[in-house]
């Protein structure tokens, strides 16, 4: 891996590229930055600059490294702010309920995570299956072990990833083999974000699994980490189904609702991201806004499970920032076209929609915003890291068929958020550098 004080020459990218600079449901037509033949400009792992082929073109220095991407679509890397990678191995189980779905297939796949050979092997193939599928930063939780958190932040390190990531804190209602104790789970918590919080493009989240898994001597030590160490997140799920609701206010039976809970603790503000927040109201939603917490949409799960239906008209409504979660391994794949794919149903089904450009927006910089990273990843303005996928339109004879007959940059955006996966990823670039490279 190459270090900091390496100083290498100019990359220049040329092919068609889009990003986006703003909301375009807000802010219409002049969000999306496209240039059908553009250049990307990337100098030690930042962009430099991005724009008309024909403009930038003739300053470029004789050294600088040309990648010709012509016929291809140059786009900011995926973000996933929702995913599990100790569930990679059960993906595509057979579906049930949560929390059948949890005994029969989460909690055995989890337990095997106390080995920290098989963490580190499991870890290691969930990030190279993140960037095969064009995901450059991903919010993820592990298990109870400590060993698996240390695992996936030396595998996304080893990759230069950014990756948010925390240790599951549950104390009851879980199999004893990932139990810990409110002392211990605070203890190793405070410990692994010594060693990982900050360090390089690493950041760790302060990971209560729900409600229903934590004691509220536990949840209560998880609010004032969360509110102690600056920077941290935290993550956690939120009102994925009824059931799942009905028994967090059997728990506590004091809350107004379920996210009642979390602001009891402490655990509602800026960086603190909610994973599902299908069976809210509108007084959750407003609090939400107010404290500045973000909401993690994973349709793919919430339809494979069959929790239910997210709304993201009425989280816009209130300013709510919003990313897209893949939720492997409920959800059915890492592929954020995919997941696309499954939001524009979701939409479908509640007499909204999705446009191409509004999907790809939450899939790159509404995924920034939703981390409070879009100060460094999300869009090609000067500055970013350059993390960034080049996405073939042409990979398989249909969506070759399908391209021939589209007529615009929405159209064909929309033909692969619906008919993409990993086949359209032609190139995973982390920092300026491949990453991923389809044979």
């Amino acid at each position: 891996m190459r270090t900091s004080t390496d100083t290498l020459p100019l990359l220049a990218l040329r092919g068609e590229i889009v990003h986006f600079i703003d909301d375009p449901i807000a802010y219409g037509t002049d969000a999306c930055v496209h240039f059908p033949d553009g250049l990307l400009l990337v100098r030690d792992g930042h962009v430099l600059d991005c724009g008309p082929a024909a403009e930038l073109e003739p300053s470029l220095p004789v050294d600088a490294r040309r990648v010709d991407c012509s016929g291809k679509l140059i786009l900011p890397g995926f973000i996933d702010t929702h995913t599990h990678c100790a569930q990679t191995e059960i993906i595509a189980s057979h579906s049930e309920q949560l929390t059948t779905w949890l005994e029969k297939y989460a909690w055995p796949a989890e337990a095997r995570h106390a080995d920290p050979a098989y963490a580190a092997t499991e870890a290691g193939f969930f990030c190279d299956q993140l960037l095969r599928h064009g995901t450059t930063t991903a919010m993820a939780f592990t298990t109870v072990h400590p060993v698996c958190t240390d695992a996936l932040f030396e595998a996304a390190r080893a990759r230069r990833m950014r990756m948010i990531a925390g240790k599951v804190l549950m104390d009851r209602n879980c199999p004893e083999s990932l139990r810990d104790t409110q002392t211990e789970g605070d203890a190793q918590s405070r410990a692994l974000i010594e060693k990982w919080h900050g360090r390089e493009r690493l950041a760790y989240a302060v990971t209560p699994r729900f409600a229903p898994t934590s004691t509220e001597e536990q949840m209560s030590l998880a609010g004032r980490l969360f509110c102690e160490v600056p920077g941290l997140y935290l993550q956690t799920h939120l009102a994925e189904q009824r059931a799942e609701v009905a028994w967090a206010m059997w728990l506590y039976p004091g809350a107004r609702s379920y996210l009642d809970i979390y602001e009891w603790f402490h655990q509602l503000g800026e960086r603190s991201v909610f994973a599902h927040c299908i069976w809210l109201d509108d007084e959750d939603r407003h609090r939400m806004a107010i404290r500045g917490a973000s909401m993690s949409f994973c349709p793919s799960s919430n339809l494979f499970l069959g929790s239910g239906l997210f709304d993201l008209g009425r989280a816009r409504d209130f300013g709510l920032r919003v990313g897209l979660g893949s939720d492997v391994g409920a959800g059915t794949s890492f592929s954020m076209l995919q997941t696309l794919s499954e939001a524009h149903k979701v939409l479908q089904l509640t007499e909204q929609t999705l446009t191409a450009e509004a999907g790809f927006y939450l899939a790159t910089l509404g995924g920034a915003r939703a981390l409070h990273l879009d100060a460094y990843i999300g869009n090609f303005l000067p500055g970013r890291e350059a993390d960034f996928i080049v996405l073939d339109p042409h990979c398989t004879p249909l969506i070759e068929a399908r391209m021939s007959r589209a007529t615009t940059l929405a159209e064909r955006l929309f033909a692969l958020m619906m008919l993409g996966d990993d086949r359209c990823v032609a190139a995973t670039y982390v920092l300026g550098e491949p990453a991923f490279q389809a044979l």
